[in-house]
């Protein structure tokens, strides 16, 4: 029969647009959130999709797809509000946060042991993404799993990879982000030093994007999110350095040396310090600027 019926938690910036184009695509839809009044709004907007007012709304699921800020949440979700106890088994987990991949196999192991299966399907692309279903959605898990979900992740992206085993996709989602963080951390220096030389912002932006300095940073964040100043990208800088802190942390457990992420994490994490949890990411570009 496949995937009908979905279990959605966390309706935030990402989850509420994600939720809601599996709810235009016609899956029946049970959600929650711990923020109050969230899940019911989205349930007043999308009428057919029912609030989960207590673990057991979850028994009828198909697959239960989680939306949330890190691996403690999810951990807690699932096994301190006995979310995973209250799942038929057989269920499929998919875990779509940014979460710690070794945490996440971890996790799909305890799961298995009742009974449950277990994907980890974070996200690339963005609030846009989400809205525009096209995201890039980096899998790790079992093929047969991934193959039973497809349909419904194709709903929500442009791209679905499959990147490894259990906690694989939750690895590459931390190492993008940290390439990603690198590439804004050297752009905005170089912009910052061209500026102090006398080469204008916008100048050193058009070299970037027609030389080997181009990245998607230049080409799609310097301009329209930085030197524009609307800081509005969409995705905070503090998440940003919490996905950069996984992947270093990814790092020591491997005995991996990171010489060149160990520095950006040092300054992500430092400025992330400094900031709010709605600072959008691009504001990189006014905080560095005042390094020395």
């Amino acid at each position: 029969m496949g995937i009908e019926h979905i279990g959605f938690i966390g309706l935030g910036k990402m989850g509420r647009p994600m939720a809601s184009r599996l709810y235009d695509a016609g899956y029946r839809l049970t959600v929650a959130d711990a923020a109050p009044d969230v899940a019911e709004g989205f349930v007043t907007d999308h009428p057919k999709a029912v609030t989960a007012h207590t673990v057991d709304a979850y028994r009828a699921v198909d697959a239960l797809v989680l939306m949330l800020p890190n691996s403690a949440i999810v951990e807690s979700v699932l096994e301190g509000d006995a979310v995973a106890g209250a799942l038929r088994p057989g269920t499929l987990v998919v875990d779509m946060s940014s979460s710690e991949p070794l945490r996440t196999r971890a996790l799909a192991e305890r799961l298995a042991a009742r009974g449950l299966r277990m994907l980890d399907a974070p996200v690339s692309g963005g609030v846009r993404g989400a809205v525009a279903g096209t995201l890039a959605v980096l899998v790790g898990g079992e093929e047969a799993d991934l193959a039973e979900v497809r349909p419904a992740l194709q709903r929500l992206a442009r791209t679905v990879i499959p990147v490894g085993p259990i906690g694989s996709g939750h690895a590459a989602k931390a190492l993008n982000n940290l390439v990603s963080a690198t590439t804004i951390s050297v752009t905005v220096e170089a912009l910052r030093l061209g500026e102090r030389f006398g080469i204008p912002p916008e100048t050193m932006t058009e070299v970037l994007n027609s030389s080997s300095g181009r990245s998607n940073t230049s080409e799609n964040k310097v301009a329209q999110f930085m030197i524009s100043g609307s800081h509005d990208s969409g995705f905070a800088l503090q998440l940003m350095a919490k996905d950069v802190g996984i992947a270093v942390d990814l790092a020591r457990e491997l005995g991996q040396a990171t010489e060149i992420a160990d520095g950006v994490a040092r300054q992500w994490r430092r400025i992330a310090g400094e900031v709010t949890p709605q600072t959008d990411h691009t504001a990189m570009y006014e905080l560095i600027g005042g390094d020395r």
